[in-house]
């Protein structure tokens, strides 16, 4: 380790305190940072992706212990991603440097929407029995893990959504099980990937880096949350969607000749 790996311990913390406050694998932060490092879309999603195995695993860990993971609807969900995101290799492949990114713009600026004009939940999960709420899970998992891991971003941004929407999960427990599905969506991501010869040596080097950093990062996410109001953490997380938009918008513009 030396002076040039500081910023990717830098961003791993701060991704990691992203994925525990907001139940993200940390991509909205370290696809666009790996973007402004001169990395291609490839190298910063590859990147993403293997920090999202460590934040994801220890995350859930402490939640588990907090008794705030429901491990049956967790494996459900995560069932799903397993399974889109053994396809995601094919399309990161499929995909040139510029499409990669503005699709992951064009997510961005969906989700941000729909959080800051307060996506409203209109089912509750009493209306549903456990068939129907395992069916739901199970697709919403499998939707999300096929483009999301293909996006570097692991899914919790896109799933939080769903299970708000479909299930009327409170936003705490839209958390802890977007958190739970990276786990599934990240190794499937990652096998996905060296199956296409998408990682190398660099990327590997450079994602451990971040990714042990980002352990430290989630559990201060997750201590914050405990004592968070539910205003303040919309707010936040609608911060963590500009800056990110902000970021990517840049990276975009300046892959297109647009500026320099």
């Amino acid at each position: 380790m030396n002076f040039t790996d500081l910023p990717y311990l830098i961003i791993g913390v701060i991704s990691g305190i992203a994925s525990g406050l907001f139940g993200i694998g940390g991509g909205m932060i370290i696809v666009p940072s790996m973007f402004m490092f001169g990395a291609s879309a490839h190298e910063a999603i590859g990147i993403s992706v293997l920090q999202m195995i460590f934040a994801a695993v220890f995350g859930s860990y402490i939640n588990y212990k907090k008794k705030n993971l429901n491990l049956k609807d967790g494996i459900m969900i995560g069932l799903g991603g397993l399974l889109g995101a053994s396809f995601s290799g094919m399309l990161l492949r499929a995909l040139s440097d510029v499409a990669l990114t503005s699709i992951f713009l064009a997510v961005s600026c969906v989700f941000f929407l729909k959080y800051a004009f307060n996506l409203k939940e209109s089912i509750t999960k009493n209306q549903r029995n456990i068939w129907i709420k395992n069916i739901i899970l199970f697709i919403a998992g499998a939707f999300t893990g096929i483009f999301a891991i293909s996006l570097g971003i692991g899914g919790g941004l896109l799933i939080a959504p769903i299970l708000a929407y479909f299930l009327g999960y409170d936003s705490k427990k839209v958390v802890s099980l977007s958190l739970f599905f990276v786990i599934f969506a990240s190794v499937s991501g990652i096998i996905s990937f060296a199956n296409s010869g998408v990682i190398d040596s660099q990327i590997i080097h450079k994602g451990i880096l971040v990714g042990v950093a980002s352990m430290v990062g989630v559990f201060i996410g997750i201590k914050i949350i405990e004592k968070m109001q539910l205003k303040a953490h919309k707010k936040i997380l609608l911060c963590v969607y500009a800056l990110s938009i902000l970021g990517t918008t840049h990276s975009l513009l300046n892959k297109l000749g647009l500026i320099n």
